[in-house]
């Protein structure tokens, strides 16, 4: 039998689309499970594999994904948490980035696919330092409390906290911020510039113009 007799046939991602894994906003790629249901997101959470986008709950469309990116925008460009990041990828339900309302998670790739719809491009996309060192820290003390973005949302960001259901976690959560504040910005520094420099840092500065 030839080696061309032997290849197996590729099967494209899109032949994988079905109620369960609908299109992708962006691409059009199936979408597929990441996170399940948890307090604060208005659904379980799946995500792209071929641009990277993140979606909370249904699918939704192109326009609605756009909306949800042009909320981000910041003077002449957009600045938002990277899906593609490190840090989403280390943390997993305890991502800083699953903030209550996030409806769409995106990534330079997701936003590239999606600002074409509109005859855009992505001009420059860059590390936002002090962002993504925060989001990493976060990060990492979500992995110690019962509650999500707890330290954030006390240090003036209460809309992106998710706060534990019983009181007596939410006292121990706080004491868990204090204590373990310090040590967990000694591993989020260098975590997050050896993220910067492999391109998966945790915030992302996007310029855009049009074509």
């Amino acid at each position: 039998m030839s080696s061309a007799q032997k290849q197996k046939p590729v099967v494209p991602l899109e032949a994988g689309i079905s109620p369960e894994n609908p299109p992708c906003p962006a691409c059009g790629e199936p979408l597929f499970g990441w996170i399940d249901q948890r307090p604060g997101l208005a659904g379980p959470v799946s995500r792209c594999e071929s641009c990277g986008l993140g979606v909370v709950g249904a699918a939704g469309g192109v326009e609605e994904a756009l909306s949800g990116l042009d909320r981000h925008a910041e003077g002449e460009g957009i600045s938002l948490p990277n899906r593609g990041g490190f840090s989403a990828w280390i943390g997993g339900a305890g991502w800083a980035g699953l903030e209550p309302g996030a409806r769409f998670l995106y990534t330079t790739e997701s936003t590239r696919r999606l600002v074409a719809h509109r005859d855009q491009i992505v001009k420059r996309a860059r590390w936002q330092p002090g962002r993504g060192i925060v989001a990493m820290w976060q990060t990492i003390l979500n992995g110690f409390t019962f509650g999500r973005n707890v330290a954030g949302g006390a240090l003036g960001r209460p809309e992106a906290a998710v706060v534990a259901e019983k009181p007596w976690q939410r006292r121990l959560d706080a004491v868990i911020c204090v204590v373990v504040a310090i040590p967990a910005m000694l591993m989020a520094l260098p975590l997050e510039l050896a993220s910067a420099a492999l391109r998966r840092g945790g915030a992302l500065r996007i310029e855009l113009e049009l074509l």
